[in-house]
């Protein structure tokens, strides 16, 4: 019965994206950016086609983050508003089937994202170098899904979780540059507070995922990767995205509702 009804929650979310025209406004978004690349393409006076595909990765990636993220908070935060969350819950269901089914069908918006934000990219770098980079958004995607429901049932609020999902993400993808920084200070002089700071540091990177080294854009410009590191990806991946299900649940449950 419970799988019935994680299943059944997945197709509504599925359904709610297609009624919103999710897809649509992501697909806006890709053909912005590679009308973007191709303008760089040629302004570019040396390497023109490196400079395309840095360009269009980065931003592709920067735009499905951003719009899958906002659509889960929206949708939770109107579903809270509208106090669809208590008529659902009001029938024979278990919190924990509504959060993993909503979580399913998040999931599934962003494979499908990641699956066209990786079509155009086929056609500008090798296909193996191509078909890591979407394997390895999509990974990066599962975590913001399950950075967003963490951040909408814990906050409940739009601003906040938004706010929270920013830091989280741009300390991601910063820390290991931030790390090498504190490391190799201009001036050293081993005081306790610069001491202090590079210990924070050090404790944020054992708490943050490593997303610097998730969909790099030098997988496309100077080849392939290798499945190893699609792999490495894929265990931060899953354990963050467990850890992150365990403290919505956790929070999901102590809330009256």
């Amino acid at each position: 019965m419970g799988r019935y009804q994680i299943a059944t929650l997945a197709r509504y979310t599925l359904l709610e994206a297609s009624r919103t025209r999710l897809v649509w406004l992501y697909l806006i978004a890709l053909t912005l950016v590679f009308s973007a690349a191709y303008f760089v393409h040629q302004l570019a006076i040396t390497e023109s086609a490196r400079m395309q595909i840095a360009f269009s990765a980065a931003a592709s990636r920067l735009a499905a983050v951003f719009v899958l993220s906002l659509h889960i908070l929206t949708s939770l935060v109107r579903e809270f508003n509208d106090k669809g969350l208590e008529l659902t819950l009001s029938f024979d269901l278990r919190r924990a089937d509504y959060v993993l089914g909503r979580l399913l069908g998040f999931i599934l918006i962003a494979l499908t994202m990641a699956l066209l934000a990786g079509l155009p990219q086929m056609m500008l770098a090798p296909f193996a170098s191509a078909l890591q980079w979407s394997c390895s958004l999509a990974l990066e995607l599962i975590i913001v899904v399950a950075l967003s429901v963490f951040c909408i049932l814990t906050f409940t609020q739009l601003m906040p979780a938004a706010s929270f999902i920013a830091g989280f993400y741009v300390l991601s993808r910063a820390m290991s540059a931030i790390r090498l920084i504190s490391a190799t200070p201009l001036a050293d002089d081993g005081t306790v507070s610069h001491q202090f700071i590079t210990l924070i540091i050090d404790a944020l990177a054992l708490v943050l995922p490593a997303l610097d080294r998730f969909t790099q854009s030098a997988w496309l410009i100077d080849g392939a990767a290798g499945w190893t590191a699609v792999g490495v990806c894929a265990v931060q991946a899953i354990l963050y995205s467990v850890l992150l299900l365990a403290a919505a649940m956790f929070d999901f449950y102590r809330r009256n509702l």
